[in-house]
């Protein structure tokens, strides 16, 4: 193997939010760092729903100048579907806490972030290996070329394929994963604004249960951006592997035709179909690897993502984590060297932020979307309750009168307390 004669002190593998987040930290500082992205361009390997908190990353990259924010999320949506029938629930704020965009715009900023801190940039790079001597990492291998340094951190993602040649960690399991499928529709802006009662750069975030994922585990989604809307679904894949009849593709297709949603989309264009695995740890009881001798891991790649049903954090979480492996970088080279000793005060630092706090908090939260009758009974038994409250057409019966009969043959009394109470403690 041929040895690059440059030596880096850091090199983070993968250009996306944590990943960029670490560099460009570590670049303003004074450090030679190399970001290496096997796509074409940052973020072109990466998908995510189309949603960003603001402010983690704003802490991050010193503000959000020059960011490509599409619409800040002003309307939240949630909606029960079974059949043809919907019961929506919905928020109207004033406060800019999250906005849309297109993740490989967002990394485009990101990298350039970097670039302009002094740090190298390197796209279709792909990474065979980490190079591991005495039990330390100690660079990458590319090819039959090894570029070395002072510490890794790898931020490559759930496919977290170098740690599993290095023996690292264990293969992913299917029972902690989910599949992410989205399609991005063109609309006209004006039109858009109209269907979805928009102005200006107001958006909207619409979550969906029911049977638009086939009962399976999981949920879909609606995003507005500046001229088109983001549009898709997660299905737990343990339970997808074992019961999907029909390609995943098909099931975003059929949420675009869905009667409910066809007319706010039936003007559109797809510009992009793309899928994608998704976290879905039950934090802290699965082990991850966050730190060993030269080595660190951030975002997706260290399970760092928060689902709970209702609101999914993605980019922010691990934003911070990368800036957060960064700060253990800088300490543990002030303390002498990228020992695992040093580098465990990343650990120190994930705990005393938001990020897993956030997680500690809801970690039952996994377990209740196991659960099946949030994908079939219930949203059936509330569209049956309004059916009742709204379309009796001599006497409107009272609403427990109405649950009664809805829950008939749906779900006993006993379940519905049990899973009231679990959804209680989990979120």
């Amino acid at each position: 193997m041929k040895e690059v004669g440059y030596k880096f002190d850091v090199i983070v593998v993968g250009a996306g939010p944590a990943g960029s987040a670490a560099a460009y930290t570590l670049a303003k500082k004074g450090f030679k760092v190399l970001l290496v992205e096997r796509g074409r361009v940052p973020g072109s390997k990466n998908v995510f729903g189309g949603r960003v908190y603001a402010d983690p990353v704003g802490e991050v990259f010193d503000g959000l100048d020059g960011a490509p924010i599409h619409r800040w999320v002003t309307r939240e949506r949630i909606s029960l579907v079974s059949g043809g029938e919907m019961s929506s629930f919905e928020f109207r704020g004033s406060k800019r806490t999250s906005f849309t965009t297109y993740l490989t715009e967002l990394a485009g900023w990101m990298a350039r972030k970097v670039e302009e801190a002094g740090g190298v940039v390197l796209t279709e790079i792909t990474v065979d290996g980490l190079v591991v001597e005495g039990g330390r990492v100690t660079g990458i291998r590319v090819g039959d070329e090894r570029l070395t340094s002072d510490v890794v951190i790898d931020a490559e993602g759930i496919n977290r394929l170098l740690l599993e040649r290095a023996g690292l960690v264990p293969k992913l399991s299917v029972r902690h994963t989910g599949l992410g499928v989205k399609e991005v529709i063109k609309l006209q802006r004006d039109r858009l604004e109209d269907l979805f009662g928009l102005e200006g750069d107001e958006g909207m975030a619409w979550l969906m249960l029911g049977d638009v994922t086939d009962g399976l585990p999981g949920g879909a989604f609606l995003y507005t951006n500046r001229d088109s809307v983001s549009l898709g679904l997660v299905i737990a894949l343990g339970d997808a592997v074992k019961e999907v009849g029909r390609h995943v593709s098909r099931y975003v297709e059929a949420l675009r035709l869905h009667p409910l949603l066809r007319r706010y989309l039936r003007d559109g264009r797809i510009m992009e179909y793309s899928a994608h695995l998704v976290p879905e740890y039950t934090w802290p009881d699965l082990p991850h690897l966050l730190y060993t001798d030269g080595l660190l891991v951030a975002g997706d790649a260290a399970g760092l993502l928060l689902n709970l049903g209702y609101n999914f954090r993605g980019v922010d979480f691990a934003a911070y984590s990368g800036y957060l492996a960064a700060r253990a970088v800088e300490r543990a080279h002030e303390m002498g060297g990228m020992t695992s000793e040093n580098l465990a005060i990343y650990r120190d630092l994930l705990e005393e932020s938001f990020v897993l706090r956030q997680l500690r908090k809801f970690r039952r939260a996994p377990r209740m979307r196991e659960n099946r009758r949030l994908y079939g009974a219930y949203p059936g038994l509330v569209n049956a309750i309004m059916d009742q409250l709204f379309n009796s057409p001599y006497e409107t019966p009272k609403v427990m009168e109405a649950l009664r009969r809805a829950r008939e043959g749906r779900i006993g009394w006993l379940e519905m307390v049990r899973d009231l109470l679990e959804m209680v403690r989990s979120v």
